[in-house]
Order: structure tokens, then sequence, then C-alpha cells
């Protein structure tokens, strides 16, 4: 599910105008509306954080991004919960790795 759509959902469950929400992240009406449609796709970090709090969910899940969502998959979401345990210079040489086998997907 898209930003937009999400955006449009959360308004929608909770029942409240574009103005409303324009008002509540300092935004105009015209804005949360093109946030919406996916006319604009690409907010600042600043205004997804507000429209996050002010729908009461994480930036994660505003972007998509939730590890618990149904579609996630448990097994990288685990490694990556286990990588959180990692000093310093591991999560260096993890992300080193990551980035090496990515960059092999390229070639």
């Amino acid at each position: 599910m898209t930003l937009g759509r999400r955006l449009f959902e959360l308004r929608e469950k909770k029942g409240v105008p574009l103005q409303d929400v324009a008002d509540a992240v300092s935004v105009s009406k015209a804005h949360i509306w093109e946030l919406e449609k996916e006319r604009k796709t690409n907010p600042s970090m600043a205004l997804v954080t507000r429209l996050a709090d002010y729908y009461r969910v994480s930036v994660s899940y505003l972007v998509g991004e939730d590890a618990d969502a149904k579609d996630a998959d448990a097994e990288l979401a685990g490694m990556f919960r286990q990588a959180s345990d990692l000093d310093e210079t591991d999560r260096k040489i993890f992300k080193d790795m990551m980035q090496s086998l990515l960059k092999n997907l390229d070639d």
C-alpha cells in the first residue's frame, strides 16, 4: 500500500476532513489532497513525522516499512533484530557485507 493510500484510509477512519488534517500538520488542504492522490510523492521527513503523530501511527507504518506487516519477511526482520545487538565495529562489517551482496545482484 502506498503512502497516499495509507493517508487517505487513516483520514477516512478518523472521520476528519482534509482541512482538519492540513491545519493539524501546518500545510495546505491542497497539499494533503495531492499526497493522498499521489500527485506529490516525496513529502519532507518533517511532514511525514507530523502526519504520523497526528494519526498516532509510526513513521515506518506510514511509509510502508512496518516490520510487523503481514507481507514482511519474518526471517529478515529477525536477522535485523539480532543485528541490533552488534557493536559498532561488527555493524560496519555487517553493513559492508550487505552492500557487497547487493552490488553482486546488480552485476
